[in-house]
This record gives C-alpha cells, sequence and structure tokens, in this order.
C-alpha cells in the first residue's frame, strides 16, 4: 500500500474554506483505479497543519492520478496564497504494519 500524506499550513481564517472545498469536492478520486481511501485530519492547534491523506495500491496508482486530467480538474482552482501560513509539504510512504481493533 502506497500512502500520501500532504501537510497544509491553513491559516485561521481561511479553515472553513479549505475544509468546506473538501466536503463539496467533485468525487472523482474514488473512481481511479488503485484508490483505497482520503481522509481530511483537522489541527487541534493553529501551529499544526491540516493533514490529507491519501491511500493508495501502490505508488503506480497514486503517480497515474496525479497525471490525469482529474487531478488537473481538483487543483485547478486553487486557494489564494494568502490562506496559507507557510508551504506544505507532500510526503509518501509503504505500509510497513497495521493493527485494527476488530
Amino acid at each position: 500500500m502506497h500512502i500520501v500524506s500532504n501537510r497544509v499550513y491553513v491559516k485561521p481564517e481561511s479553515a472553513d474554506e479549505f475544509e468546506q472545498r473538501f466536503i463539496v469536492r467533485a468525487g472523482e478520486i474514488e473512481k481511479q483505479t488503485g484508490f483505497l481511501r482520503m481522509q481530511v485530519l483537522r489541527p487541534e492547534s493553529e501551529a499544526t497543519p491540516y493533514i490529507v491523506l491519501t491511500e493508495w495500491q501502490d505508488e503506480a496508482a497514486f503517480r497515474n492520478w496525479v497525471g490525469s486530467e482529474d487531478f488537473k480538474l481538483a487543483h485547478k482552482n486553487p486557494m489564494s496564497k494568502e490562506a496559507f501560513s507557510q508551504t506544505g509539504t507532500l510526503e509518501q510512504h509503504k505500509l510497513v504494519v497495521t493493527t485494527e481493533n476488530t
């Protein structure tokens, strides 16, 4: 499994808009081959970034989405630069182990 975390430093006055964009998004990512899940995590403090996690079957599935028209559509109308307190980061990981309470 390939997991991508996008750390986004959103100013408090732009938090509602940031969240709303994910709530009303087009929903096309769910149709992508190899897409498993997306989570948007709200920070508990202003100094902490939002984290947008996506899970993919493998890195190739993620890269195919990044090169797709869906990706371009989803990112064609970004929020203004003033909405962010600093540059975010994109991190990619391979799943080593997981555990769940069943």
